[in-house]
């Protein structure tokens, strides 16, 4: 997100400004985010990517989670380049040796300092393995909130 974006407040402290006296309705209250701050949330809108920034990204040496379900890979189809590791086993998958790693994903193992992104079918998966992945100490990761499911609406799934 750019500097200055919503999350600077500078667009909505304006809008407070002149809707609290100038039209007699109450003043704009901050973004919170429920059970945390402002700040918390602004935090989190910026882990999330756009289905043209994950290609982009796809461009680079990202590594690609999908945590959804095997089941789910198999019906549906993958987004190409991504490893599917259910959320279930993620926590696990993120500690492990890198040797059975790759063993189990036939991928290496993503560093703590690698460019991490996760997806799901629509978002909601992903930003719990965002929030696993940082727990253990991942700093750079992501998650593609519109999933395979805005995915697919754009391009061909790859199928196994």
């Amino acid at each position: 997100m750019a500097a200055g974006g919503w999350c600077g407040h500078r667009a909505l402290r304006a809008l407070r400004a002149a809707s609290g006296s100038h039209w007699g309705r109450p003043a704009v209250p901050e973004p919170r985010a429920v059970g945390g701050s402002s700040r918390r949330l602004c935090a989190e809108a910026e882990r999330g990517v756009s289905y043209e920034e994950l290609k982009e990204l796809k461009k680079s040496s990202v590594v690609h989670i999908d945590v959804r379900e095997r089941w789910e890979v198999d019906r549906d189809g993958k987004i190409p380049a991504s490893i599917n590791i259910p959320l279930k086993e993620l926590v696990e998958a993120l500690q492990m040796d890198p040797t059975d790693f790759r063993e189990l994903y036939n991928q290496k193992m993503p560093a703590k300092s690698d460019h991490v992104v996760f997806s799901c079918f629509a978002g909601s998966r992903s930003k719990q393995a965002l929030n696993f992945a940082t727990s253990l100490g991942f700093s750079r990761v992501q998650h593609f909130p519109g999933g395979f499911e805005e995915w697919a609406k754009r391009e061909h799934p790859e199928k196994k």
